[in-house]
């Protein structure tokens, strides 16, 4: 084969792997909010899977249930508010405020909604213009929900499908690309390790900025309902600061989700009793909006996630995340952030001073383990680069830190039995 066809079939293959690398970026694209999403249930479970994999040796099973541990609390806290607003709803219903006779309500479409056999035993031949709009109305008003709905499961499955194969496979995820990427500098495998360690605390910060608003939700509500009119108070206030904490975790609308409706139903009570009342219900408001949703989100949330991070960075890039990508913006805005940061911190400087960063020309059977930087060989890369500046390091002091760090971290995440002994079934 001369020199040409050879030009000619290299140029074929980059132009395959450009169109495929197009397609993976469109349907990342596409989904990013599902992608970002899985990566945060997946950093959030790591250090439940870490602990569980010791002691749990088939790591679907361990998997599984570092999900399941997550998603636990959160299922009971929300089955126990259902019970509770249930009985609040009685409450209100024994009272009269939701007897529907008390109010001019004349459509046909609640009934026929709630048996399936009424909707199919009609006689459409028989029905009026105005009851078959309402019959369709009805249909397509279902339709959308269970469509909604649907979309949402789907979404719902795709991130939790996501977080479980990362935990599952994140070694040989990493071994791969040690493998591949990895530099004679070490320059690759730091930067790699330390934008993973920076996702952790983001996005593990997210569970713990849940778990501290939550603590100050209940603080606040047990206080305010401790000065609240007679007749009116806040329902379950410690149920409810507990509800504001874990909707912290929802992407922009948060704990609004929780306070609105709680508000809502105040102002209801508040109004029947007694209507001079109706400040507490402002107080509430204030209360929660400042103390409860603001101050954590813009104060809290940067200090316990970007503990290697500027603090102010953090609370711009959180800030201005929703507004500028949508509803994952506050998750997508900090990945930007750590990804750039440390870019600036490892790679800039040696694609500023020229050295070349070349990859290693490994052997498959050396199974991709690539050796952090000893210190024997960062003297001989500061002696090639230069003396040491005014400071007494190195230009590439930081890659060597960074590199000597990994290798604990690597000896930690791969204590547990059984992660480097090749595929494991599912």
């Amino acid at each position: 084969m001369n020199l040409l066809d050879m030009e000619r079939s290299r140029l074929v293959w980059w132009s395959l792997g450009g169109l495929l690398a197009a397609a993976i970026l469109y349907v990342l694209y596409s989904f990013v909010g599902t992608v970002v999403f899985g990566l945060f249930i997946y950093y959030a479970t790591r250090p439940i899977y870490r602990r569980l994999r010791r002691r749990v040796h088939p790591p679907s099973v361990a998997a599984a249930v570092a999900l399941f541990a997550l998603a636990l609390p959160a299922l009971s806290l929300v089955a126990y508010a259902v019970a509770v607003a249930a009985g609040e709803a009685l409450k209100l219903t024994d009272s009269g405020v939701f007897d529907l006779s008390n109010y001019p309500i004349t459509t046909d479409q609640f009934y026929l909604l709630a048996d399936p056999n009424t909707l199919f035993s009609l006689d459409f031949a028989a029905l009026s213009p105005e009851q078959l709009r309402s019959v369709f109305d009805s249909l397509n008003s279902a339709a959308g929900t269970a469509a909604f709905l649907g979309v949402g499961a789907v979404h719902l499955f795709v991130m939790v499908a996501l977080a479980f194969y990362l935990l599952r496979d994140d070694h040989r995820l990493a071994k791969w690309t040690r493998t591949r990427f990895a530099d004679d500098r070490g320059v690759f495998e730091a930067y790699a390790r330390a934008v993973d360690r920076d996702f952790h605390n983001i996005f593990f910060g997210n569970i713990l900025n849940a778990v501290l608003t939550g603590t100050i939700g209940v603080i606040a509500y047990t206080g305010l309902n401790m000065v609240a009119p007679a007749g009116v108070a806040i329902p379950a206030a410690a149920l409810v600061g507990l509800l504001a904490g874990a909707a912290s975790l929802v992407p922009v609308v948060g704990m609004k989700l929780v306070y609105v409706p709680v508000a809502a139903y105040v102002a209801l009570t508040a109004y029947l009793s007694d209507p001079g009342t109706l400040w507490f219900v402002f107080v509430f408001v204030a209360v929660s909006f400042v103390v409860v949703d603001t101050i954590p989100d813009l104060v809290l949330r940067p200090y316990v996630s970007g503990r290697s991070l500027h603090v102010g960075a953090v609370m711009i890039a959180y800030t201005l995340g929703p507004f500028m990508f949508g509803w994952y913006g506050i998750f997508l805005m900090p990945i930007l952030l750590v990804l750039a940061v440390n870019f600036a911190k490892f790679v800039l400087p040696e694609l500023l001073g020229g050295t070349p960063i070349e990859p290693y020309a490994v052997d498959p059977a050396a199974e991709g383990l690539v050796e952090p930087l000893s210190g024997a060989d960062a003297e001989l890369v500061a002696d090639a680069v230069g003396a040491d500046d005014a400071a007494g390091e190195s230009p590439h002091a930081g890659v060597e830190k960074e590199s000597q760090r990994a290798a604990g971290d690597d000896r930690e995440r791969l204590d547990a039995p059984g992660d480097d002994e090749g595929p494991t079934p599912s």
